[in-house]
């Protein structure tokens, strides 16, 4: 689903493809609410709209948040303890810390303005409550919209019952030009005519539309199921069959709400009007997290009953009739359902014989999916190859969860370790080491793939700075490969010791681990492991003030280009550029830096990235470019902040190039340019820190604020100047006669316009912009 940015420039709220009828009244009251409570939830039947209600508020509040509005589909999750990394996730958060989820929440959390929306809380109250209360009382500017079928039942918590849409008497409609008026009307005119041009509300069928949608409560999954079935039946029948699906439920669950009980016979009769082949499929495709693409329907779904040739048409039958929806980004098709659609089809496939086996073709799949993007990686497709593991990130997870929990050693040891780049190069590193971990602990016998596992844990150890934990991984890969006759892990694994050693600042002992480790690769055959291990060297190389960092990182580029990958090039190209500044050629390791860069910016590598912007940020400082110099150091203290490590973690030679840079900058500009450049640089994100370290010199200008006239309105800038002067809003609202509310709004765009998060920075700002 395409994405829609916030104006604040963060947000991940999705496109919408469909008009959004009514809701004006609730949009206003849930607004309000959300400016007197940090916690609002929604409470409401399934497919009452709670879901596209938050959406529909985030985006008109979103001006109101200057870090964005976040959205967190929870309907995926299954376990409690995996809440709070998929808000991480949801969040673009990159996963390189040891830290608990929920520590890098509030760490990331704690200085941003951001609107989170949990979806689909109902099955995780109390993991959902928990967490919500932890963020609130740690961050406070962030304020949570929740949906939910339970209340958190939190301190704090604002509970708003989304009613159904209004709808009118089914046993005395109003004339036609009245009915339009009714949003459930409103809302089946507007589907249906999608679908049908030439359906319109009229005297002759206003009395069926008036009953079609009060019988079915005013809810609007409901009413858009019944829509898609005017596409092959007339008004008239769909009215009866639903009137008969009705009566059928008069011996259903006492216990059961009725909207509940209305829009589960409304599923039923849409589930009876698909052909056998269709509900067989529906169940089946149940078994995906997170949505699935054409080839996943055909490898998971297909067998002799359900040939694989027929799985395109029946996908395309059911996404005509709602029950799949369909969404395009970037020339792909990816495929999802409702969470209500999904848990129907999920309870069908639960009760019959085969739910194992489709389990297991689901592990299957996504298994030989991520074995090939790892046997394949150093080649070309990297960034297509991470980009297809990120969108089945949940299919990955439930893959590993099915396999650990039902102890299949061999498939679940397996799959975590074809997902070694998934975790290294692409920002889940730490939930990587919790599978990584949850998968070697499993009892039972050690088998082959045990040693692969254990070298990629080794990797993921070294990047989060848990050397001594990397290196008893790398001790055990190394007994069990000589054990089972394993060509390569050992020198994979002795190449990760050189890595260790390469952290710890003790070069020579790298490069010996480092050189042995080529030359066994090399003689096994295995090129990728040669290529991680040459640029490696080039770097250790580099940090020696070695000649041979040139050789090196030539050989590993030259490899790389035979290949035909990306990603070691990019390390590569960062050896050379560090080499070069280290010699003081410094036009040449700005144009390696930059082409580094440039790779980097197709990828999720936070690590990889941080590295070559701190390398430019200390070439601009040796080219006495330090207004330039010191925006990047801000992005750079942002970016290792967000990752949750250190540029320390990575050895000691970059910590001391960093500090000396730091020192050399700060010599350089009056302490009051040093903290604006720095807070300029501060608030970009990655993606914008990397786009200005690329744009260098054309992207320099003077560190001199913008005066208030050119950025704000004139109210705006009289309230920063009193904010400046320590005032409190109500005290402005006093100075300025005007309501606290309206100044409130004020201070929020002040924010929002100058990407401040706080009133501190709005002072720093006049002071230097001479705004008074």
């Amino acid at each position: 689903m395409a994405e829609r940015t916030s104006p604040a420039g963060a947000g991940n709220l999705p496109a919408t493809v469909t008009s959004f009828v009514g809701r004006r009244q609730e949009i206003g009251e849930v607004r309000k609410l959300l400016g007197a409570a940090r916690l609002v939830t929604l409470t409401g039947v399934g497919g009452v709209g709670k879901t596209r209600l938050a959406i529909e508020t985030g985006a008109e509040a979103s001006t109101a948040f200057a870090d964005g509005v976040w959205l967190v589909d929870l309907a995926p999750v299954r376990q409690s303890e995996l809440v709070a990394q998929a808000v991480v996730t949801a969040l673009g958060i990159p996963d390189q810390s040891t830290k608990p989820p929920v520590e890098q929440l509030i760490d990331h959390l704690a200085r941003r303005h951001a609107l989170i929306l949990l979806d689909n809380c109902e099955h995780l109250v109390e993991a959902c409550a928990v967490l919500t209360d932890r963020l609130l009382r740690a961050c406070a500017r962030v304020r949570v919209l929740a949906t939910s079928r339970q209340v958190l039942g939190i301190a704090g918590e604002h509970v708003y019952q989304v009613p159904p849409l209004s709808v009118p008497d089914p046993d005395a409609p109003p004339p036609a030009e009245a009915l339009g008026q009714y949003e459930s009307v409103h809302l089946l005119l507007d589907r249906a005519t999608a679908i049908r041009p030439g359906f319109a509300l009229s005297d002759a069928n206003r009395v069926a539309v008036a009953r079609l949608c009060g019988r079915l409560d005013g809810i609007p999954l409901a009413i858009e199921l019944a829509a898609s079935r005017l596409r092959s039946l007339p008004l008239s029948e769909v009215v009866d069959r639903l009137e008969n699906r009705f009566a059928l439920l008069t011996g259903g669950s006492p216990a059961a709400l009725p909207r509940q009980r209305t829009l589960r016979a409304l599923i039923d009769w849409s589930h009876d009007l698909c052909t056998a082949e269709e509900r067989l499929l529906w169940a089946r495709l149940s078994v995906f997290a997170g949505g699935f693409d054409l080839e996943a329907a055909e490898g998971v779904c297909a067998d002799d009953v359900l040939p694989r040739t027929k799985i395109v048409d029946l996908v395309d039958h059911l996404v005509a009739q709602s029950v799949v929806q369909a969404v395009e980004r970037d020339g792909q098709v990816r495929y999802w359902m409702l969470e209500t659609i999904r848990e129907y089809g999920w309870d069908r496939l639960a009760t019959s014989d085969e739910h194992t086996a489709l389990r297991t073709r689901h592990q299957e799949f996504f298994g030989r999916l991520a074995d090939h993007i790892a046997a394949t990686w150093y080649g070309p497709g990297q960034e297509e190859g991470l980009a297809r593991l990120r969108a089945d990130h949940r299919n990955l997870e439930a893959a590993l969860e099915w396999s650990i929990s039902n102890g299949k050693v061999e498939q679940a040891l397996s799959l975590v370790a074809a997902l070694r780049h998934h975790w290294c190069a692409d920002g889940f590193l730490s939930e990587g080491r919790r599978w990584l971990d949850r998968a070697l602990d499993l009892p039972g016998p050690r088998p082959p793939e045990r040693t692969t596992a254990l070298w990629v844990a080794g990797w993921v150890m070294l990047q989060q700075g848990d050397y001594d934990g990397a290196e008893a991984r790398l001790a055990e890969c190394e007994k069990l490969a000589a054990e089972l006759g394993d060509e390569v892990a050992p020198y994979m694994a002795l190449s990760l010791r050189g890595t260790a050693a390469l952290f710890r600042g003790h070069l020579p002992e790298a490069l010996d681990c480092f050189e042995a480790a080529s030359a066994g690769l090399t003689r096994v055959g295995h090129a990728g492991g040669t290529l991680f291990t040459d640029f490696q060297t080039a770097i250790a190389h580099a940090h020696a003030c070695d000649e041979q960092a040139a050789e090196k990182g030539e050989r590993a580029i030259a490899l790389s280009e035979e290949l035909g990958e990306r990603w070691t090039r990019s390390y590569a190209l960062y050896a050379l550029g560090l080499h070069a500044w280290a010699h003081g050629e410094l036009d040449s390791a700005t144009t390696l830096a930059r082409a580094g860069l440039q790779i980097q910016r197709g990828f999720n590598d936070h690590v990889g990235a941080a590295v070559l912007i701190e390398l430019l940020a200390w070439i601009a400082a040796s080219k006495k470019e330090f207004d330039h110099a010191a925006r990047l150091l801000g992005a750079i203290r942002s970016i290792w902040r967000a990752i949750g490590t250190s540029l320390s973690a990575f050895g000691p030679h970059l910590d001391s190039h960093h500090a000396r840079c730091e020192r050399q900058v700060l010599h350089a500009l009056r302490a009051d340019a040093w903290e604006v450049a720095l807070a300029e640089g501060g608030r970009m994100d990655h993606d914008q820190a990397i786009s200005y370290a690329l744009d260098g010199r054309t992207a320099l200008h003077p560190v001199v604020p913008a005066t208030a006239d050119e950025v704000l309105t004139r109210r705006e800038g009289e309230v920063a100047a009193l904010v400046a002067e320590g005032l409190s809003n109500r005290q402005i609202a006093e100075v300025l006669v005007l309501s606290p509310r309206t100044v409130d709004g004020h201070v929020e765009r002040i924010l929002a316009k100058l990407g401040f998060a706080s009133r501190a920075q709005v002072a720093a700002w006049v002071a230097s912009s001479g705004t008074r």
